[in-house]
């Protein structure tokens, strides 16, 4: 995956050519659909790809030029209803330097929207200022009723993000993924072109045009804002331009420095650093996976062979102040993301790629589904899930304990790791039988107890010794007999 400045999007990679709706009207609007919405997208696919220049005057917008600008309350979109939502607009910037296309949707009309520079204040001589009227959006977010934050925003490639029920943004979702985990070959898609529907006081249908160099698509998010957080239903058409290797669906992205099992990764004050700190799959058959992530030495790759998950997601599971001591970004505040597929998704694998950071500012860390059905040229990948921005320690459900801390450090033996795992949720009085694998490592020893002054906490202790220079891949579940009592654990030692 490629190196992201999380101070700064990913700049835009391609241009859509433009394939016009029917001729429109004279106040610009045009007939607006779905079903049009796909055809445009399946009409780009068989179109050469086409890169535009970046917009000059836009590399000179950096960070603090960006962040100076603002944008004025009286040009929100909308928010004229009692509690409405409503949306504002971001200006092009050093990173997100080709404008994106909006239109907004009533009663099956799709109206452009037009730039003007005067939607923003800035200070004499901020380059935001300096942007031409024909400069055009980097990209817009959702606000709340009180407009003191956003909800919701769409900025640089095909990437958006929400806030959880915490009120904290952190990790990152994107419409697609290519041959992320080949490093030199990703690709980065672009949303080009955007149709916003205002569908309630807290809820607005986005719909998205994709384009790129091996793929086009056409995208519905469904989005609203409740108690328990922000929920997108995604409906998306997929038109692979040539064959993909390594195509990436429901994908998100986030960062992991370090955490107490790897504290010497950190060269920062405080104890632990990271937007995510678990991939969680829900298997069909009821059953849990876990996977700790881990910030690697070198590129990491771990695959989890499934048909039709019930989905998967990546999760910010310990959420004690204590343990992060940040009370400026608050990464125990930060959400955690659940995709639920909702229509089969057949086989396939959930993968987990992660790269080395040194940096807090660098997302490190991607998660997607790869079907195992060749993406080819020409064929058609129709896609339907639920986003979940939530705060859930276990969205996989299934009533099991679940992993809730990691710990590391040097076994009795010469040249041995201890793993210690604490899970939480295990009913109480139940003895379970610790359940073990271990791949490219041998097991020199295990226990399991209930942790003193901690009610519902057990803890595992594994003494291992690897082999080789490879990491050890560990499993571990808590059993008894044929019965699990918690997630089936997957621990890269070494990683």
């Amino acid at each position: 995956m490629t190196k992201l400045d999380r101070r700064a999007m990913i700049a835009a990679t391609g241009a859509a050519m433009f394939l016009p709706f029917p001729a429109a009207a004279q106040d610009g609007s045009r007939p607006f659909s779905w079903e049009a919405a796909v055809a445009q997208a399946r009409a780009l696919s068989r179109a050469p790809y086409r890169q535009t220049p970046l917009y000059p005057g836009a590399a000179k917008v950096n960070y603090d030029a960006l962040h100076a600008a603002r944008f004025r309350d009286d040009r929100t979109l909308w928010g004229d209803l009692p509690g409405d939502t409503g949306i504002r607009f971001f200006p092009l910037s050093a990173n997100a330097a080709q404008p994106v296309q909006i239109a907004i949707v009533a009663k099956g009309r799709a109206t452009p929207l037009r730039y003007d520079p005067g939607m923003f204040d800035a200070p004499a001589g901020n380059a935001v200022a300096a942007l031409g009227p024909d400069a055009g959006f980097a990209g817009f977010r959702i606000m709340n009723a009180a407009r003191d934050g956003d909800w919701l925003s769409f900025l640089g490639a095909s990437y958006f993000r929400a806030p959880g029920p915490t009120k904290q943004f952190g990790l990152s979702a994107r419409a697609i993924a290519v041959n992320t985990s080949m490093p030199g070959r990703e690709e980065f898609p672009r949303f080009t072109h955007f149709w916003l529907e205002r569908t309630g006081a807290s809820s607005v249908t986005v719909y998205a045009l994709l384009d790129g160099a091996s793929i086009t698509g056409a995208y519905r998010f469904v989005n609203s804002l409740g108690r328990e957080g922000v929920k997108q239903e995604v409906t998306a058409a997929l038109f692979p331009r040539r064959a993909i290797e390594e195509l990436g669906l429901m994908p998100m992205t986030s960062m992991f420095w370090y955490d107490q099992s790897s504290r010497a990764k950190g060269t920062d004050w405080r104890p632990e650093i990271h937007d995510s700190d678990l991939l969680s799959i829900a298997s069909a058959d009821g059953t849990a996976q876990a996977r700790p992530i881990v910030n690697p030495s070198t590129p990491h790759f771990s695959a989890f062979r499934e048909t039709s998950p019930r989905g998967f997601g990546l999760l910010q599971r310990d959420r004690d102040f204590d343990h992060y001591q940040d009370d400026g970004v608050f990464y125990d505040r930060r959400p955690s993301l659940w995709a639920t597929p909702t229509r089969p998704l057949g086989a396939g694998q959930v993968r987990l790629y992660a790269f080395p950071t040194d940096s807090e500012y660098t997302d490190n860390v991607a998660a997607f589904w790869t079907p195992d059905a060749p993406a080819r040229a020409g064929s058609r990948i129709d896609l339907a899930y639920r986003l979940d921005w939530t705060a859930d320690p276990a969205p996989a459900g299934g009533g099991m304990a679940i992993l809730q801390d990691v710990w590391r450090g040097r076994g009795d033996g010469a040249g041995s790791d201890r793993l210690i795992l604490d899970f939480s949720g295990l009913p109480a009085g139940t003895k379970p039988d610790i359940w073990t694998d271990v791949a490219r490592g041998t097991l020199l020893k295990s226990a399991g107890y209930p942790l003193v002054n901690k009610p519902g906490i057990y803890r595992v202790i594994l003494d291992l010794r690897r082999e080789g220079t490879a990491p050890a891949d560990i499993r571990v579940q808590l059993r008894s007999g044929n019965r699990a009592f918690s997630e089936y654990v997957h621990y890269p030692l070494g990683a």
